[in-house]
């Protein structure tokens, strides 16, 4: 469990808050409603956050069972959570280590294991697996450093540390460590460092704007052999049915449709 213990690495320069001010449970309420509202466009008021948004009310009632759980009451805190899955369709292991200002968009399907620990300022969607992959009592699930971004249906899995301000896109399998300030795509998850530092919170929710490193390269390979078949003079007899257009869409080449 050492690596859980790191809260110098999980709240570095930049990542929009400190851990100085400690507030109560109820302050860090307030504190979790300001955030929702700012990352999600589809919250009207503060009042519509607190009584309808499961995320939330699955990260408060996680606070409590993981106070239960430091002190000693595990089979208490493990029903509990339990209960709070039933609810909110989270499923938090008491033993997580959350930080503030966490917020779970949606909530349904989200799991996190026993030994994950997730920084200050992360936002997870739905779907999101943070998993272990040992039968060790060893840290085994996943670390998240601050301000990170997991798309829905993202899997990361395993004792891996996804550095600060790094954004995983939706449905990808992470079983790596990640670099900060990095952009993880595809199954397995694509590695692809940004060549400067992003900071802040409001451009990591562009969901739209992900690099494709494999078709990108493709292009490129394909690009080069047509220019050495030409250069070469070979007219090689073209056998595949489909290519890729300027957009980057897969078309037929026979004419023929495919059907569903």
């Amino acid at each position: 469990m050492e690596k859980a213990d790191r809260p110098s690495s999980l709240c570095p320069p930049g990542c929009g808050g400190s851990k100085a001010n400690k507030l109560g449970f109820f302050g860090k309420i307030a504190e979790d409603l300001c955030c929702a509202v700012e990352r999600d466009p589809a919250a009207t008021s503060k009042i519509s956050v607190f009584l309808t948004y499961s995320g939330l009310h699955a990260l408060w009632a996680h606070h409590f069972e993981h106070w239960l759980w430091k002190i000693g009451a595990r089979g208490l805190a493990r029903y509990l959570a339990q209960v709070t899955r039933f609810f909110t369709g989270v499923e938090i292991h008491p033993g997580a280590s959350i930080g503030r200002r966490v917020f779970i968009d949606h909530g349904m399907g989200v799991v996190i294991g026993e030994t994950a620990v997730i920084g200050d300022n992360v936002t997870i969607y739905h779907g999101v697996t943070l998993g272990g992959t040992s039968l060790e009592k060893v840290k085994r699930h996943p670390t998240l450093e601050s301000c990170v971004v997991v798309g829905a249906g993202a899997k990361i899995l395993g004792d891996i540390t996804v550095g600060a301000h790094s954004r995983i896109g939706a449905n990808a399998v992470v079983v790596k460590d990640v670099p900060p300030q990095s952009v993880v795509v595809g199954v397995p998850g694509q590695i692809i460092r940004r060549k400067q530092d992003v900071f802040g919170l409001a451009i990591e929710f562009d969901h739209t704007s992900l690099p494709d490193a494999l078709t990108s390269n493709l292009k490129e390979v394909m690009e080069r052999l047509s220019t050495i078949e030409d250069q070469l003079l070979i007219k090689p007899h073209h056998i595949a049915d489909m290519h890729l257009d300027e957009e980057d869409y897969w078309e037929y080449d026979n004419g023929v449709d495919y059907s569903i």
